[in-house]
This record gives C-alpha cells, structure tokens and sequence, in this order.
C-alpha cells in the first residue's frame, strides 16, 4: 500500500520536523536579535551612567579607554572639533550599528561620546544561538524519530488488516487470512475487534449471499414449473375445436398473462443475479429478437384499430443475452400497446439502437420524472400495468450498457429507445 497509512504517517512526522525546525530557528533568531539589542543598548546607558556618577566625585575622573570602548567629552562652551571627524555631527541619543554602537548623553557638565562594540558580545550570543538550534533540533528529530517508530508500530497491524482484506476474491474471501492468531501483535483489542467485526460481517454476507443465490435457482425452478403447465394446457384447450368463442377468448387472456408473468419473472431473475454470474452471452442477430417480440405485441392488438410495423433502417448484431434484450424489448412493446387505443405503433431498428414510438396516451413531465420509481403509475385505477415495467427495463438497461431514453408528450405519445453502447458487433 504505498499510499497507505504508513505512507502518510511518515510524511506527516516530516512535515512536524520541518515545522518545528523552522519554527526553533526563527524562535532563536529573533531571540538572540532582541537579547543582543536590549544588552546593548543597557551596556551604553550603564556605562555612561557610571562615567557620570565618578565624574561627581572625581571630577578628574577619566574617560573609558578599553579593548571594547572608548570615550570622549566636550565640555560646555567647548568646540566638538576635538571630537575625531566621524563623531562630530552626532547629536544626543543612541546610534547602532552592525558591531559596534555609539550613545551621546548631553549633561549639565558637557556632552559625553561613547563608541562601544560589540564583537565579542556578537560572538557570544551566535554560538550560543547555534548550540541551542543544534540541541533543540537534536531532541527534536530524537523525539519525532522515537514517536514515528512507535506509531508505525500501532498501526502495523492496521496495515495488515487492511492489506489482507484488499487480496479477498469477492466471490470466495478466505476468512483464515484475518484469524485471530494471525493478526500482528501490538495492535491492541481495537485490532482484535476489528478483525473479529470483518469476520462476522464476512459470514453474514457469505450467507445473505447464498440464500440469494438458492433463491435464483429454486425461483427459476419452482415459478417457471406452473407456468409451462398453465402454457400447455391453456394452449391443448386452444386446440379443441369444441371450445366456445367466449372461453377461447378468456383461454387467451390467460395465455397473456401467463407470458406477461414468464417475462417478468426473467427479468428479475436476470436482476437477481450477481455482476459476475450473467447470463450467456452469444453472437445474434437483434431483427430476431424483434420478430418474436411482434408477433407476441400484436397479440395485445387484436381487438384494436392499432397499426405494428417494423421499420428495418440496419441489421445489427450483438454478443450478449437475447433474453435480456428480448425481455427489455418486450416490455416496450407491450407498454405501447397498451396504452395506444388506435394509432400506430412503430419499432425502427437501426444501427446502434432500437426506437418503439406510439401514437398513445402520452405522459407528461412529472410522470417522466417518477416513470422509474418502483410501482409507480400515472393512472392507479387503470387495468393495465403494474408499475415495474419502466423500471425493470431501466435497470437491465444498466446492468448490460443499452441505457434507454424516453420522450413524451400528452395526448400525442411516447418514445422509447434502447442505445446499444456496449456489446455492439462491427
């Protein structure tokens, strides 16, 4: 994990030192800046003071003459042109300079000039600012070495967890990976816990995961096994030519929604099912899927004054499952003649899409906006649909790149449309 938590936590123990280091250095800087003013300054008033004092006593006292200072005195009425040239034109006050700093103090007696420096002073307060850097960013890198060992420690085990966990297959994870005597120690309970909350959440999922998965085979089994009976014998009742008109006609209501209820049943099925557990994809052609699903649309059409035609503007073909295609497709259609009482009803097939545009009732804004909505339905009280349609066909549209688009308008019709962005064959 190179961006992982160790990762961050090491550059963050850097950027601490770094900080601090700028943070000490600067400290110490302006430290030993204003220590060195405030000595100075304190050095030229102690000084001249202490000249004054002795001058009362003595008044032969003389002036400071050193290695580091040296004096003059201008008496009242005296001319300063026995001053050296560079101190003439000096009035009182105090006048720094890199490393030496000149006071004037006028008094009642005359004006007295000390020139004082400062070297040793400079060299002093420099050597004791760099062995306090040096100190203080010893003991600050010691520290933050010492700080980062331990915490990289800590969290070790954290790593671990989570760097096991990313090697898990999602379709097989093996729990022993994180059992609890192969957790590093020093991580404490909180690790333990950590461990001991992914393994449990693992089991349940493992389990919630497998009952899914017995469910799509027993419902694929147990649902589709009436149906096939209810198909069959409504389709030998069919064929008894002693059958009156008024019970073929129920005969074939119920075939209806015997395919309705097959259909939809396919596709949740096909939604049920895991990402990597699709259904067979093969090469096919789609005018085939269209052929079927009209001439099971113009069932629905029977007894309307409704025109189906199929406009062939390309050919294409796809490597996915028909089914899917044939259950989104279905879907469409039976929406469309169900809710066009006369009109027409086309199916455009062109290259990279399918298009079902009807002449029907129409939907308006807001009820595109809620169209997918599970159950949702414009008209609650009207016989037909049941609110999943829409949806269904949305959602395996997702599922397998074909997103579906609608237009509509009230009282003119609506139109539908598979874009086939993935899985398209050249």
């Amino acid at each position: 994990m190179p961006h992982g938590l160790p990762y961050r936590l090491r550059y963050a123990f850097i950027a601490q030192a770094l900080i601090s280091t700028l943070v000490i250095v600067a400290g110490i800087w302006i430290a030993s800046h204003v220590a060195r003013e405030v000595l100075a300054t304190r050095s030229l008033h102690d000084e001249a003071n202490s000249f004054w004092q002795s001058r009362l006593r003595d008044p032969g006292y003389p002036l400071p003459q050193s290695s580091t200072t040296r004096g003059y005195f201008v008496a009242v009425g005296q001319s300063t042109e026995v001053l050296p040239a560079q101190l003439q034109a000096y009035k009182p006050g105090v006048f720094k300079f890199r490393h030496h700093s000149i006071i004037v103090d006028q008094r009642e007696p005359g004006r007295l000039y000390l020139v004082m420096s400062f070297h040793r002073l400079d060299s002093v307060i420099a050597w004791t600012a760099l062995v306090s850097i040096l100190l203080s960013l010893l003991a600050i890198y010691t520290l933050t070495w010492l700080t980062y060992r331990r915490s990289k420690r800590l969290v070790a085990p954290v790593s671990w967890l989570a760097e096991e966990v990313s090697h898990w297959d999602p379709r097989d994870p093996d729990m022993q990976s994180i059992a609890p005597d192969r957790i590093p120690s020093g991580g404490g309970r909180e690790v333990q816990h950590l461990g001991g909350a992914l393994r449990d959440l693992l089991t349940r999922t493992h389990d919630f995961v497998q009952r899914e998965r017995d469910f799509s085979r027993d419902a694929s089994h147990e649902l589709r096994t009436p149906l096939t009976v209810i198909r069959v014998a409504t389709d030998m009742m069919l064929s008894d030519p002693q059958m009156p008109a008024h019970a073929q006609r129920k005969l074939v209501r119920m075939q209806r929604a015997e395919r309705d209820m097959e259909a939809l049943i396919d596709a949740l099925l096909i939604l049920a099912r895991e990402a990597g557990n699709q259904p067979v994809f093969e090469d096919f052609e789609v005018t085939e899927v269209v052929g079927d699903e009209v001439e099971k649309a113009r069932l629905l059409l029977a007894d309307k004054p409704v025109e189906l035609e199929v406009i062939l503007s390309a050919a294409p073909r796809l490597h996915a499952s028909p089914r899917v295609l044939s259950v989104m497709l279905g879907q469409l259609l039976e929406n469309a003649c169900t809710f066009t009482e006369r009109g027409r009803v086309e199916l455009h097939v062109e290259a990279d899409r399918l298009v079902v545009r009807d002449t029907g009732i129409g939907m308006s804004e807001e009820t595109l906006r809620k169209i997918h909505v599970p159950f949702y339905r414009a008209d609650p009280f009207h016989p037909a649909g049941k609110g999943m349609g829409l949806q269904i066909v949305r959602r395996l549209g997702e599922r397998f790149g074909w997103p579906v688009a609608l237009e509509s308008t009230p009282g003119v019709g609506t139109t539908a449309t598979i874009h086939f962005v993935e899985h398209l064959l050249a």
